[in-house]
């Protein structure tokens, strides 16, 4: 039985995740901000200490074993150029600790745990499209989050393979979830759509077929990998 930890399960990408591992025999735990179910773990990632007490509720619901990480959990908002100078730097700090810092302590409590048991795992990092092609002027903070995200993703992969430590991330586009939806909108709904050459945005299923391949199925060379799922909209 393989224990698994996915960050952000309470809608979008995450549940589609949840659902999909626990569909191939993995126990799952998931988490949001406020618990939604008796499988979800309450920790608000905006407060420093949240990431430390998920991994121990974790490792306590898991019976001390956690096989697979899979950070997922984020924030997408506006923080616009012409906001108050306080407005702008308190959402670029959230943002940087929901989205990068919180999966940075995650990971680092995986690989210790790893690394002390002398066991193999996996971290899967679902970034976005964003840390390649950059995103709107409201969001450069997000853009610089899943940066930093993929090249955490790949020193972990670079620094741990010999120790069976594997690193995957994936770096979706626009996704038919309420956060992304929204801002579909805002930036003129069809005329964006224009942009992305499949014609349409992704279903949270497709990004949860990618992120289960990697966390079960993925073979041990793919490691260090970042695999696009943006319809063509950014390709490398």
């Amino acid at each position: 039985m393989t224990n698994i930890l996915v960050t952000g399960t309470s809608r979008g990408i995450g549940f589609a995740i949840a659902e999909q591992l626990r569909s191939r025999g993995a126990t799952v735990v998931g988490h949001a901000t406020r618990a939604v179910d008796a499988d979800t773990i309450a920790a608000d990632f905006s407060e420093p200490p949240a990431s430390q007490f998920l991994w121990q509720e974790a490792m306590e619901r898991l019976g001390g074993r956690i096989d697979v990480l899979i950070n997922n959990a984020g924030l997408f908002a506006e923080s616009p150029l012409n906001a108050s100078d306080i407005e702008w730097l308190d959402r670029w700090e959230d943002t940087l600790r929901i989205n990068l810092t919180s999966a940075a302590q995650l990971s680092r409590f995986a690989v210790r745990h790893w690394r002390a048991t002398g066991r193999k795992g996996r971290i899967v990092h679902i970034s976005s499209r964003a840390a390649y092609r950059g995103d709107s002027p409201a969001h450069w903070h997000y853009a610089a989050a899943k940066g930093g995200m993929v090249a955490m993703h790949k020193t972990i992969a670079r620094a741990y393979a010999r120790d069976g430590i594997l690193s995957f991330a994936i770096t979706p586009g626009f996704t038919d979830t309420s956060m992304a939806g929204d801002y579909v909108e805002s930036r003129g709904g069809d005329g964006l759509l224009a942009d992305i050459p499949l014609g349409r945005v992704a279903e949270p299923e497709e990004i949860a077929q990618v992120a289960t391949f990697c966390a079960l199925d993925a073979p041990a060379s793919m490691t260090g990998a970042v695999i696009d799922a943006n319809g063509a909209s950014f390709v490398r």
